[in-house]
């Protein structure tokens, strides 16, 4: 018997690389058997390593690209990204408020590039806190994200300060968090999942060096929000994605920019 794949839809910036954003996050969708619906946020002129140019889309657009997907799709899960703005927040948030329903919502707090060129405007952070955190399922920041919207003194350095950085953070936003720690100085690319009831959940892989992870934040939420649409559990969803992003960082490729510079400037 045939099946119809689980929708899901990501809301976020295209990157012009297609290593993150909604191209990433349409990869990820695709290699886990779901079908991808896109509302785009923002266009990014951008390379691993480099932000040149960011433009917003209109906040009515983004919010008439949502409505009429919820229209038309019965979605199974939802994945934040790039957002911006202010306006953009409150666009997304006002879709969400006016659904009598809406299934899984994770949010990816994009925040800085890896590049550390900023994806979000300063105002925007409040947005957040009032508008889009309250409605979600799952928060996944990073390092620079967690130290972030914690306010804390400085960056967590340690699985123990991460975790004590994430407990503060869980009882101010009371929503789950996956506290993610690949850019820890350790061994390991360890994450930590702290869900709502209190309880704790560690992922760990070898961290692999030298490798460009342009995007891997992305692709990891999108895994996640795949396999909620597709029925796990919670911690099966985040202990099958951080299988599926170790595999994709263990075979990234790799191109030769300067040869690829030259074969774009011939004539």
């Amino acid at each position: 018997m045939h099946h119809n794949p689980s929708i899901v839809l990501t809301i976020a910036g295209s990157d012009c690389s297609a290593g993150a954003g909604i191209q990433a996050d349409l990869k990820t969708f695709s290699a886990l058997g779901c079908y991808g619906l896109t509302a785009v946020t923002c266009v990014v002129a951008e390379v691993p390593g480099q932000v040149i140019s960011i433009q917003a889309i209109e906040p009515e657009i983004v919010r008439d690209q949502i409505a009429i997907l919820f229209e038309t799709f019965s979605i199974a899960a939802v994945k934040t990204g790039m957002l911006f703005s202010k306006s953009i927040i409150h666009a997304v948030a006002d879709i969400f408020d006016s659904l009598p329903q809406f299934p899984p919502l994770i949010i990816d707090p994009v925040m800085i590039a890896s590049s550390g060129d900023p994806l979000l405007e300063p105002n925007a952070v409040e947005a957040y806190r009032e508008r889009l955190f309250p409605l979600a399922t799952l928060i996944t920041p990073n390092l620079d994200e967690l130290y972030f919207l914690a306010s804390v003194v400085k960056r967590p350095a340690s699985i123990d300060e991460m975790r004590q950085v994430g407990q503060e953070l869980l009882a101010k936003l009371k929503k789950s968090l996956l506290l993610k720690g690949g850019h820890l100085d350790i061994d390991t690319a360890t994450d930590l999942l702290l869900l709502q009831d209190g309880s704790e959940y560690t992922f760990s892989a070898p961290f692999l060096r030298d490798v460009e992870t342009h995007g891997t934040g992305c692709t990891y939420a999108a895994a996640i929000t795949a396999q909620l649409a597709k029925g796990d559990s919670m911690v099966d969803a985040v202990a099958n994605a951080k299988k599926f992003i170790t595999n994709a960082i263990g075979s990234a490729h790799r191109w030769n920019q300067v040869s690829a510079l030259n074969i774009i400037a011939r004539p």
